[in-house]
Order: structure tokens, then sequence, then C-alpha cells
């Protein structure tokens, strides 16, 4: 019997260090139509998808374009204003365009935190994304 030692972060958590590590908006959750409740199994560092990654998105929000690569998505200024936004619900077009159409791969995301230390990791480990740590 193999037994190994696992981290759990929760989403929301997950999401904040995101938000504050990189300066851009993020909410897992959203991504790919809306993710499914459970746990996301991620292994840092491992091979990421960003070269399948769109090079750019239509500014459309719940578009079906979805996900870019992580130098577009750290290239964009998070205040930039979509040009298809109508007026009065700029902020909030703005917030659901860059958590449901405007993000990258997350295993690029993961292994660019774990270069960063963020998981405080000596070895391979694997990540549990969940939604809900009991």
């Amino acid at each position: 019997m193999n037994i190994r030692t696992v981290k759990m972060i929760d989403c929301q958590e997950f999401d904040e260090l995101v938000k504050t590590t990189y300066g851009r908006p993020y909410c897992f959750q959203q991504q790919n139509g809306c993710q499914a409740r459970g746990i996301q199994y991620l292994t840092v560092p491992d091979d990421d998808n960003d070269e399948y990654m769109n090079d750019d998105v239509p500014e459309e929000v719940n578009g079906d374009q979805m996900g870019v690569k992580f130098a577009t998505w750290l290239a964009r200024d998070p205040a930039a204003p979509l040009k298809t936004s109508e007026k009065g619900s700029e902020q909030f077009d703005l917030g659901l365009f860059w958590e449901r159409n405007f993000y990258p791969d997350i295993q690029t995301v993961a292994n660019d935190l774990h270069k960063k230390d963020c998981f405080r990791l000596t070895n391979t480990l694997s990540i549990l994304i969940g939604r809900e740590i009991q």
C-alpha cells in the first residue's frame, strides 16, 4: 500500500493566493464553464497546457472561447475596460470576463507559484483544490 502526504488548499484560498501574487482577478470555480463541486488534483511541478491556451479571447462575457496563455494574462491591465460593456455594468462585466473567459491554465499557475515557493514545498506533492475542506 502506498501512502503519500498531500497538501490541500481551499478553492477560495487558492484564488486569494493567485490574486495577491499576480494582482489579477481570478476565480478557479468559474473556469471552463464553471467547475463542478469536488476536488481538483494537481501535482507541482508538472507539465502544463499553456501551449494549448488561446493567444487572446474576444472581449465577451460568457463567450465560447475561454482561457489564455499565462503571458497574455499577465500582460493585460486588469483595470482596462471591456469595449463591449453596457453603461452601468462595466465593473461587473470586467470581473466576470476575467473569471470566466480570461484566465490561464491552472497547472501553469500552480507551477509558477511553486517556483515562487508559495506552497513552501521541498519536493513534489499533490495539491487538492476543493470547494469545501471539512
